[in-house]
C-alpha cells in the first residue's frame, strides 16, 4: 500500500484533526491579541452573556482544572506518547471506519493544539469562562467552571463520542496492529 492510499483511508480523520487544530490555534491567536494574559475578572474579561459566559485570558500551566500544574514539559510527553500509541494502534483502533475517524479527529485535534500551546507558551491558553447559577461540589467552586478552550471542547467530544460508538456497536475483537 503507498503512502498515498494510506492518508487516503484517513482522509476524515486528518481533516476533522487539521480543523480543529485551525480553529483551536486561530481562537488562541485572537485572545492573545484581545486580552492581556491573567485577564480572569472585570474590567479585563469580556461578558457575553452577563453572569453566565465570559472570554478571558488564563495560562493553564496543568491540565484539566489546572491538575498537575507545574508538570507541563510530562503532559506534553505524555500528549506525544498517546499520539504515539493512536498512529501505532490504528489498526486495532479501527481507525478506518468513518465514525471512529470523526472521534479520533476530533480527539487528535485538540491533542495537538493544546500540545502547540504547552510548545510555543510554556501554557495552554485558555479563554472559555462560564458561570453556572448553582455550585457541584469537588467539580465547580462558586457555580464557576474553569476556564477552556476549543481543543478542550473537541477532545470532550471525542472521547465521549468514541465512548458511546463503543458502547452501542457490536464487538469485533482486538486486531491486531501492522
Amino acid at each position: 500500500m503507498t503512502f498515498k492510499s494510506r492518508v487516503r483511508s484517513y482522509k476524515r480523520l486528518l481533516t476533522i484533526a487539521l480543523i480543529i487544530f485551525a480553529l483551536d490555534q486561530a481562537s488562541k491567536l485572537w485572545i492573545l491579541t484581545l486580552l492581556p494574559l491573567g485577564s480572569y475578572w472585570q474590567p479585563n474579561s469580556i461578558e457575553i452573556i452577563h453572569g453566565f459566559l465570559y472570554i478571558v485570558h488564563i495560562g493553564n500551566e496543568g491540565a484539566a482544572w489546572g491538575m498537575f500544574s507545574g508538570h507541563g514539559n510530562w503532559l506534553a510527553i505524555f500528549a506525544i506518547g498517546a499520539l504515539t500509541a493512536i498512529y501505532y494502534l490504528r489498526e486495532s483502533l479501527e481507525l478506518k471506519q468513518p465514525k471512529i475517524q470523526m472521534a479520533f479527529g476530533l480527539l487528535i485535534g485538540g491533542v495537538l493544539g493544546n500540545l502547540t500551546d504547552r510548545i510555543l507558551h510554556g501554557h495552554v491558553i485558555d479563554f472559555i469562562d462560564v458561570h453556572l447559577p448553582f455550585s457541584l461540589p469537588y467539580l465547580i467552586v462558586g457555580g464557576r467552571y474553569p476556564a477552556f478552550n476549543v481543543a478542550d471542547c473537541s477532545i470532550v467530544i471525542g472521547v465521549f463520542y468514541y465512548a458511546l460508538i463503543s458502547a452501542f456497536s457490536k464487538p469485533s475483537g482486538f486486531k491486531k496492529s501492522s
